[in-house]
């Protein structure tokens, strides 16, 4: 096997780190179409659930995601993709990575740990 298994995984879950801070900044998913336009282009691309279709990473926000290198697992079912982060947010609430909030172990009680990169009301006015 040279890559992930999409026979065995037709959505296969990424995680997208930062290249340079090797923070965790999101995840999603992708399918053998997303894969192979990820490779080709090496901007990264991924399969929207929600919207059953392909997702290029900034194709609203203009934060696109720059391949930098590929891992998959030992299961070949998940996938890692360390990437250049432009414009400094993956995610579309407007910060840097999508896991923003904090869950107090002891409580329950979850807090935001981050600060906005951007507001989402002005780069998603639709």
């Amino acid at each position: 096997m040279d890559g992930p298994d999409f026979d065995k995984t037709p959505l296969i879950p990424v995680i997208a780190q930062d290249a340079a801070s090797g923070k965790v900044l999101m995840l999603a998913y992708m399918n053998a179409e997303a894969y192979a336009e990820t490779l080709r282009t090496r901007r990264v691309c991924y399969y929207s659930r929600s919207r059953s279709r392909l997702w290029r990473k900034g194709e609203e926000s203009g934060n696109v995601q720059h391949l930098r290198q590929v891992f998959y697992d030992c299961d070949a079912d998940t996938l890692l993709v360390k990437v250049d982060q432009v414009g400094g947010a993956a995610c579309h609430e407007g910060y840097e990575s999508c896991f923003f909030r904090e869950v107090d172990p002891d409580t329950g009680a979850s807090s935001i740990v981050a600060e906005r990169v951007f507001d989402p009301a002005e780069v998603y006015k639709r």
